[in-house]
């Protein structure tokens, strides 16, 4: 049974509905409404913690779909799962396609960030400063890209350069 028939979840229900009504009545071919139906049970599974069932769906999605826009969205779902499994260079590998096909992808910008200050600390923790500068520079690189794009989101991120001294040109 697929998954948008077996959700309990009072919103799953109801963007699934959306989705299903959408589906029918927008001007899409077969191959984009499988596309965006494995995506949708892709993200359904991934709400769920179900990661191995959303990487599935979201690889045939990839296989269907043809759209460089849409394939960006699902690129990133795939490097949050790889990021939620602690592989975070296959994420980075999947938030680096993703922005190749959406240049404008805040969110997957944003997750770059996070991962180069995390390894940030790791290196600091390691007693290796020049490699932890290094590191949290391309976070602060990447952190400002998404408050470009998303002035008002990523607060916490803001602060950080802030307090750091790699705010620069207005940009937080």
């Amino acid at each position: 049974m697929p998954r948008s028939q077996r959700n309990d979840n009072f919103i799953d229900k109801t963007f699934t509905v959306v989705a299903d009504i959408l589906l029918k009545i927008l001007p899409t071919t077969n191959r984009e409404k499988q596309a965006f139906s494995y995506y949708r049970d892709g993200m359904s599974a991934q709400s769920e913690g179900e990661y191995a069932e959303a990487l599935q769906n979201f690889i045939e999605a990839m296989r269907l779909e043809t759209d460089a826009y849409d394939r960006s969205y699902i690129l990133y779902n795939i490097g949050l799962i790889h990021a939620s499994n602690g592989d975070h260079g296959r994420a980075l590998e999947y938030y680096y396609q993703s922005l190749e096909r959406n240049p404008s992808l805040p969110q997957a910008l944003n997750n770059i960030a996070v991962i180069y200050h995390y390894r940030g600390e790791q290196a600091i923790e390691k007693s290796q400063v020049e490699i932890s500068k290094i590191l949290f520079d391309k976070a602060a690189d990447y952190w400002k890209e998404a408050i470009r794009l998303a002035p008002t989101n990523y607060i916490e991120a803001q602060n950080w350069l802030k307090m750091t001294g790699r705010s620069i040109g207005g940009i937080s």
